[in-house]
């Protein structure tokens, strides 16, 4: 995919990016494909691939997800920005906190957020438990993005303390996920659930390979 279809599958689903921040995108992927060869960030496998399967990817919740200004927003196990960089350049005003418990990983994660150009995206070299812990992030975030992190209910336990009322946790998923919302139903009784198919006009491989939102909100 070269990045003018990106930017139009992007515009064709309401994900609207200007020019300057096509070129943020560009620059990140640049930088993102060059640090992978000395840290695994991303699959090398997948190398040839990063801006549909990984920044694509990452930016296809906003078709369903609508970030308010100066929305206070987590990436858990971040690796190598994703998906907290390309959706804090496609929302300059987010507040974006990026956390990956591997210091190599978000050593130069870091460095890719300062890039983006985006003052609000921070990188922190934690364990989500470690946020917990701090009163500060307590009932803070509105949004608590994951991406290829652990199972679901392992991935609420850990986060729900940081929400704020009415926030909401956003699980990139992919295939039958049956038992996990049996298992998260059990483990938290007041737990709203909707899982989403992502389903992206002018490109169906998402589609096809069955990726999808589990979007996790309490009363």
């Amino acid at each position: 995919m070269d990045i003018v279809e990106f930017w139009t599958i992007c515009s064709a689903n309401g994900i609207v990016l200007s020019k300057e921040q096509i070129r943020q995108i560009e620059r990140y992927r640049d930088e993102l494909v060059y640090w992978n060869e000395k840290v695994n960030l991303i699959s090398r496998k997948d190398i040839e691939n990063v801006l549909e399967n990984h920044i694509l990817h990452s930016l296809s919740v906003l078709k369903y997800l609508s970030l308010r200004i100066k929305s206070r927003c987590l990436d858990i196990g971040t690796g190598g920005g994703l998906p907290g960089i390309p959706i804090g350049i496609a929302n300059p005003e987010v507040k974006m906190l990026l956390v990956d418990s591997i210091g190599k990983k978000i050593k130069i994660t870091d460095m890719l957020a300062k890039h983006s150009g985006n003052k609000y995206i921070e990188a922190v070299n934690a364990r989500v438990e470690d946020l917990v812990n701090k009163n500060e992030y307590n009932s803070y975030f509105d949004f608590v993005f994951a991406r290829a992190v652990t199972d679901a209910e392992q991935i609420v336990k850990w986060s729900k303390k940081l929400l704020r009322q009415n926030g909401k946790i956003v699980l990139y998923k992919g295939g039958d996920l049956k038992k996990e919302i049996d298992d998260l139903r059990k483990s938290f009784p007041k737990i709203i659930l909707k899982e989403q198919l992502i389903s992206l006009i002018g490109y169906n491989k998402f589609e096809k390979e069955e990726k999808k939102f589990l979007v996790c909100s309490f009363n």
